[in-house]
């Protein structure tokens, strides 16, 4: 049997509109072939979506439950910033968040699980969805954190509604001391994630490319001076560490609440509150539509097309 890989399951969604679960079965009945693959799921009829998922769903919310050492967060994306206000958009993403937290990050496994009220799967609620509201809705990604020992806190900014809004944040955080504190810390140090926008815990957690990018930048500039390779070398990470790292690394940034000391202090001074050592173990940020290339719909063009219709 020919393997299935995620990118062509993705790529068939994507012409289709079709939910992941069957776009997987349509790829593994035709032996991975699209064309065979997309006959199958209009033959289904599970392609029915295909008109409203060429469209972009760059607006919706990001929704994120905590549960004491566990965690989710999960962006649910539409066409409109209209439909996220909507009351039923809402409760739909209020309820697919409640059953990320069983499925720790696994996307494919949360579009399986069952919605409660709807009796059906989170793919198939999402379908309906689409056909009652009239937009392209999409599940887009999900994301967990938990802790052997400690608190999992989570905040959202913009908030629409309870648990979901533009930004959501999870910290998670270990320690032995109080919990009560140490979700407080907790929660203000998800609110320097919000604003801050880290792109890693630590420095060795850093994508490669964006240092190299970064250090080739620095190194350009360094040369301009004239000095040595040797000394440039030494300028150039010099300028990593102090301006770079600073900027973009979770524990090396200043702490917004105060504006003075670093991520990393504010962990030690925090640990002397809640009573023990405090280990900040992993975060998750979601910003509403982050990577989508968003349509601009050119208003002007579109009255004249309708007009000259007529």
């Amino acid at each position: 049997m020919t393997a299935i890989s995620a990118s062509l399951v993705k790529e068939l969604r994507e012409k289709t509109g079709a939910g992941m679960m069957d776009c997987k079965k349509a790829l593994t009945e035709n032996d991975a072939d699209m064309e065979a693959a997309i006959d199958w799921l209009r033959k289904k009829g599970l392609s029915k979506a295909a008109k409203k998922a060429d469209r972009v769903a760059a607006e919706g919310l990001v929704g994120v439950t905590a549960d004491g050492k566990t965690g989710a967060v999960v962006e649910i994306n539409s066409e409109t910033d209209f439909v996220a206000r909507n009351e039923q958009f809402q409760k739909m993403v209020s309820e697919i968040t409640e059953q990320a937290l069983a499925v720790e990050g696994d996307l494919e496994k949360l579009l399986a699980a069952k919605v409660p009220s709807a009796g059906k799967t989170v793919e198939d609620h999402v379908k309906d969805m689409v056909a009652t509201i009239g937009e392209n809705m999409t599940v887009r990604r999900t994301g967990a954190l938990s802790v052997d020992d400690g608190v999992v806190a989570a905040y959202v900014h913009n908030k629409s509604a309870d648990g979901m809004g533009k930004i959501g944040v999870l910290v998670a955080l270990e320690s032995t001391g109080d919990k009560d504190k140490l979700a407080e810390f907790g929660r203000q140090l998800a609110m320097h994630v919000a604003a801050a926008n880290p792109l890693a815990l630590t420095p060795e957690e850093l994508d490669q490319d964006v240092i190299a990018r970064e250090r080739a930048i620095y190194s350009e500039q360094a040369k301009a001076s004239g000095k040595p390779a040797e000394i440039v070398e030494k300028m150039v990470e010099g300028r990593l560490r102090k301006e770079f790292f600073q900027q973009v690394v979770l524990l090396q940034q200043t702490f917004v609440i105060d504006g003075k000391a670093t991520v990393d202090q504010a962990v030690k001074d925090a640990a002397k509150t809640i009573g023990a050592p405090v280990a900040v173990k992993a975060f998750l940020r979601y910003g509403l539509g982050e990577g989508i290339e968003k349509q601009e719909d050119d208003f002007a063009a579109e009255v004249a097309a309708a007009a000259g219709s007529k």
